[in-house]
């Protein structure tokens, strides 16, 4: 392994090459803290050439890899395992905004880019990158790719995977895909791009990515609405639909339990209207025209809901600091509830219209299997995909609760899940935490397509072995 460490230094720099001697808990340890690894070495590369060579290095040595953006992901699928023998491949180096093109409405980033930045130097331009999450400010653009990341604009723009035109990437063998491609047709063969984006760093390591932009909208108004229970939730999406097609970028659904937990640990936070109603609506509409003409749609829509008694109060944010707050405090649960306690997440995907009878059944299930559970629902409703959470009793023991709880758990969910035709990943991914329960839930033929791309892809099992194939 000295061998090794000493090429990989001579590739990266010697100071790019952190070891066990020094704290590498930030590259180790995932975001939830669910798990920590040991790694040979944090390797952090400035190019695509260096991490091309990386690559030829540890696959000449049998090395693991294990690719890491900002570390945010929710699956424990970019730490390495517990052996000391895999290699941390660091992109957080490669940042740079390599080109963009208002024309052709495309922006070419390096995999190491934050969102943020992504999103900030559209805006420069008065273009929108529309991938909006809660880690925006820490997680990586090629990490979303690499998790087909969702977000709160599916609704409108869609997942990472529709958001990107073209992929850099190196593969198993230290080559370099050069598909940065910014074109929107191209059927000339095997589409490798949308294969490499929610693979989770198992198939090539993405380095660079094109990416689609959009107009700015002339105006953006957020909404905040109660509803009597997600059958009404569901109704109002529809209505939503109807009445402002395209416009409607955000439908954001929130249980009042959860909202408690915003107000309990983050009082600075106004939470509003969430003590009236067993549910909340967050919607975003972005309009072409004016705010004007934005904030009179919103008006005719919530009247409508209104008088069809499927919402029972409302507020629309007069301008942008009181959207941002209301946007706040829904990006705040997570945090909210980690604050509470562990908790056992799930971030599952249903038909839209199935939702209402899936909450009622599960709910009163798990309430009745476990005594004094907690349940934590909100999420994308707009696209089906609901982080339905569970928490320990109050005053109980949440560490106790997970460890002896979260099989049973996760086991009654993902079969509700499966009865209802849904999937139980929607925008988080497998990594490690999923991956022994995927084949239960995964069609026995779609799994063998799936080890039949590894094998021929990366032969060698080198990269992120472990992860979301079992």
């Amino acid at each position: 392994m000295s061998t090794l460490l000493q090429q990989l230094r001579q590739t990266v720099g010697h100071e790019h090459v952190l070891t066990p001697e020094t704290d590498l808990s930030a590259w180790e340890q995932d975001w939830r803290q669910r798990a920590r690894g040991k790694a040979l070495a944090v390797v952090r590369p400035a190019t695509t050439d260096e991490v091309a060579q990386v690559v030829r290095s540890c696959a000449a040595s049998g090395t693991a890899i294990v690719p890491q953006g900002g570390n945010t992901g929710l699956v424990v699928g970019s730490v390495p395992d517990d052996s000391g023998t895999q290699i941390v491949l660091s992109l957080q180096r490669m940042n740079r905004v390599r080109a963009l093109d208002t024309e052709n409405l495309t922006l070419t980033v390096d995999a190491g880019c934050i969102l943020q930045q992504v999103q900030d130097a559209a805006a420069q331009a008065s273009l929108l990158f529309p991938l909006s999450l809660a880690s925006e400010g820490s997680c990586t653009i090629g990490g979303n790719l690499a998790t087909n990341a969702g977000g709160t604009q599916v609704l409108r723009y869609g997942n990472a995977r529709e958001l990107c035109l073209g992929l850099e990437v190196v593969t198993a063998q230290g080559e370099i895909w050069h598909g940065l491609s910014g074109l929107r047709k191209d059927n000339t063969g095997y589409d490798l791009r949308h294969l490499m984006m929610g693979s989770e760093g198992t198939l090539g390591i993405i380095t660079a990515a094109t990416l689609k932009l959009f107009p700015q909208p002339a105006a953006q108004l957020t909404a905040w609405a109660t509803v009597p229970d997600l059958h009404a939730a569901v109704q109002l999406l529809s209505l939503a639909q109807r009445q402002l097609g395209a416009a409607l970028t955000g439908f954001e659904v929130m249980s009042q339990f959860s909202l408690s937990l915003v107000a309990k640990h983050l009082p600075q936070l106004n939470v509003p209207l969430y003590t009236q109603s067993p549910w909340c609506v967050l919607l975003e509409l972005s309009d072409n025209e004016s705010e004007a003409h934005a904030h009179q749609a919103f008006e005719i829509l919530l009247g409508a809901a209104m008088e069809a008694e499927v919402v029972t109060d409302a507020v629309i944010a007069q301008n942008l600091s009181q959207a941002q707050a209301l946007w706040q405090v829904r990006e705040s649960i997570s945090m909210a509830q980690a604050q509470e306690g562990l908790n056992i997440k799930h971030d599952i995907s249903l038909p839209i219209s199935s939702i209402p009878a899936f909450v009622a059944e599960t709910d009163a299930l798990l309430e009745r299997e476990i005594a004094g559970v907690r349940l934590v629902n909100f999420g994308h409703l707009g696209d089906g995909n609901l982080h339905y959470n569970v928490q320990a009793p109050e005053g109980g023991n949440s560490q106790q609760f997970l460890q002896t709880q979260e099989d049973r758990v996760n086991t009654l969910v993902f079969e509700q899940v499966r009865k209802y035709q849904g999937s139980i990943s929607a925008e988080h991914g497998i990594g490690t935490l999923k991956v022994h329960t995927l084949p239960r839930y995964k069609d026995a033929t779609a799994l063998v397509m799936m080890r039949a791309l590894k094998q021929a892809l990366d032969p060698q099992n080198i990269f992120n072995p472990g992860k979301v194939l079992p």
